[in-house]
């Protein structure tokens, strides 16, 4: 296995001094106590610091001079010095491009109270003295700094209450695996996921592990550190994933009949949030590219239109960046909600990556979200379900949050995903930007080997624009790497069934003619290499481009007639799609439904509670069910082989108030 390596950057304008503090740090760094690999380098000029972190994967934390100055060239006079950059201006630039780094100055004692001053709303660390020369002393302080960021409180508690070995009176029923050890029919099992995946399955029961529901101890400390890595005033780790994370936040912003703002094409999750909280919702409909079958961001004239339109909105959710890899530009929307008291709450689920490198900043709370749900679990190192909420609305209700919060928060957590965030969370800080580096040069590699093919060709962002939001400020998120499969010979199911039977690949999703790869930080160059000698010989075969069938277009969304809280609730009646006849059921138009009705792929609801069901929504439902392409359809209700769809009844509507 190999060792840490952290290597610290002095930054010190005179050659000789700089020589001597790398040369006596080095020197302490060797002679003391060193299980991080640390080591020093120096340069001496702000332009080398910045292209050395830029290429420095393995940088953890830089030791500024609180002067920096370069002589003056093309003059006889060379021997005066000019500023070439403040140390205030270098904190800056380093911290905006690399946040998770340590930063300290080098300051003259005389000037001591100037340079703290200046820096004191930065993102500083800490101080030494020039003239003392306490190399000794130096390094023992960053290497505690960096030890103590690579700390992972849980998880070591979590590691050290499993080596005691205590004997337990109390759950998990297996008792540490005891109860599968050695079985006849279940030792199998046992033995598959190994010893310490029931050895850390523990009871609520162990103090020294704290609770989830009222974290005070190593739990509350793995939160505070990766509020500090995420950019958050805090941080609550959920092990029940997104999903639930948005449900808590909206129950905390939302009171029953209160407004909300949403994309109609956010997460499933968001919809449930609705009914849970009686909100109120204000649909708004996705920019859609009909070439390719994909849903867009909600375009910003939208956006603007409707915050202005609803200020009387209690919150407005987006999810930035989508599935396919699309980025809202947030901050004037986030502004623009703002200056009308809206809460903005940012599904950050596939991009929970982003803060760890400068390629994909500004993140949701960089940009002034109230509150972001990221899924560690999708594109970090945590297991799934392991998902985080980051809060930083300065109106935060802890107490109605964390009611929220333990009411949907298993009494019983498992400790194994809350040691995976804090996991997560030590390897994005100490690797997570040398990590990114290599996934997206393996994004742009693999890009152009598909694209070389001849027969496959990478979507970029251009082609994946709808036309309503080209002037949006939209960015691409290349690590999420959409493919036109039309001129392949396969139809999508085909073509995923083939990678999947004969060169043991799985992809994240399709349309009818792209297919999605999704890369991480755990892609390699063999993956890609595998990938592309697959599609290559596939595109060898030449077989001739077939016709693909389009799925439809989801109808626009209709009226909402009730809250979804209020239809939901209701006991409502099963209506055929498909009369006697096997036409389309009539009776179906203009009733309201009682369920969400969600067509996947792509997962937008072409109903939700409450919302009036007319003649095209029901021509739609019936050509999804009559298509030879098999598509799932959550929220149909089966009577033998008829496919129902729950609508109130014309009591149970006179019993509801309209809202539309």
């Amino acid at each position: 296995m190999s060792k840490p390596l952290s290597r610290i950057l002095v930054i010190e304008d005179e050659p000789l001094p700089l020589r001597e503090i790398v040369k006596g740090l080095n020197a302490a760094a060797r002679s003391l106590d060193n299980p991080l690999g640390i080591t020093f380098s120096g340069v001496a000029t702000a332009r080398e610091a910045l292209a050395a972190i830029e290429a420095g994967g393995d940088i953890q934390a830089v030791l500024v001079d609180d002067k920096l100055y370069s002589l003056a060239e093309g003059k006889k006079n060379s021997g005066r010095k000019r500023l070439q950059m403040s140390a205030l201006e270098l904190v800056r630039r380093i911290t905006r491009f690399r946040p998770e780094l340590d930063v300290y100055i080098l300051i003259a004692q005389e000037k001591e109270d100037d340079v703290v001053d200046a820096l004191f709303t930065e993102a500083v660390d800490g101080y030494f003295y020039r003239e003392e020369r306490d190399y000794r002393g130096i390094y023992r302080i960053l290497n505690a700094q960096i030890q103590e960021k690579a700390r992972t409180p849980f998880t070591d508690q979590l590691k050290t209450y499993v080596w005691m070995a205590k004997d337990q009176w109390h759950t998990p029923g297996h008792s540490s695996g005891e109860s599968l050890r050695g079985s006849p029919w279940v030792n199998d099992f046992y033995e598959f996921m190994g010893d310490h995946v029931f050895d850390a399955d523990l009871s609520v029961s162990v103090p020294m592990l704290d609770s989830l529901m009222e974290p005070r101890g190593v739990i509350a400390q793995a939160q505070q550190m990766a509020a500090k890595a995420f950019g958050a005033r805090r941080t609550f780790f959920a092990t029940n994933g997104t999903s639930t994370a948005n449900k808590v936040i909206f129950q905390t912003l939302l009171a029953p009949g209160e407004k909300l703002l949403l994309d109609r094409n956010c997460h499933k999750s968001v919809h449930h949030g609705v009914v849970l909280s009686g909100a109120h919702p204000v649909y708004l409909d996705s920019a859609l590219n009909r070439k390719y079958g994909l849903y867009g961001p909600v375009p910003k004239k939208t956006l603007l239109r409707e915050i202005q339109k609803h200020p009387d909105a209690q919150a407005l959710i987006l999810t930035s960046c989508t599935y396919d890899g699309l980025r809202y530009d947030l901050a004037p929307i986030v502004e623009a909600a703002h200056a009308r008291g809206i809460k903005v709450i940012v599904d950050e689920a596939w991009y929970g990556f982003a803060r760890f490198h400068p390629e994909f900043r500004p993140t949701a709370l960089e940009a002034g979200a109230d509150y972001a749900t990221q899924s560690t679990h999708k594109v970090l190192s945590a297991f799934s379900q392991a998902s985080m909420i980051h809060v930083n609305d300065p109106d935060f209700r802890e107490h109605l949050f964390r009611e929220n919060f333990n009411m949907h928060t298993s009494t019983s957590p498992q400790y194994s995903l809350i040691a995976s965030l804090d996991i997560a969370r030590k390897q994005a800080t100490m690797e997570g930007y040398k990590l990114l580096s290599r996934t997206i040069a393996l994004a742009k590699e693999l890009r152009q080997q598909i694209n070389s093919t001849g027969v496959f060709r990478v979507l970029e962002l251009a082609d994946l624009l709808p036309d309503e939001v080209r002037r949006d400020g939209i960015r691409l998120d290349i690590t999420k790497v959409t493919v036109d499969v039309s001129g392949c010979g396969y139809t999508v199911d085909d073509l995923q069934k083939e990678l999947f039977d004969r060169y043991n690949i799985q992809i994240e999703k399709s349309t009818f003619n792209t297919i999605t790869l999704l890369l991480t930080i755990g892609t390699t160059r063999s993956k890609v290499s595998r990938l592309y000698d697959a599609l290559m010989r596939i595109s060898r075969e030449k077989r001739a481009p077939r016709r693909l069938v389009r799925a439809p277009e989801i109808p626009a969304l209709t009226r909402l007639r009730y809250l979804p809280r209020d239809a939901y609730y209701c006991g409502g009646e099963l209506l055929p799609v498909f009369d006697d006849k096997e036409r389309v059921n009539r009776k179906l138009a203009h009733r309201v439904c009682a369920d969400g009705i969600v067509p996947y792929p792509p997962g937008i609801p072409v109903l939700v509670p409450g919302q009036l069901i007319t003649p095209k929504i029901s021509e739609y439902l019936a050509n999804l069910l009559r298509s030879q392409k098999r598509t799932e359809l959550h929220g149909i209700v089966h009577e033998g082989y008829q496919p129902c769809v729950r609508v109130l009844k014309p009591k149970e509507e006179r019993g509801l108030k309209r809202i539309g």
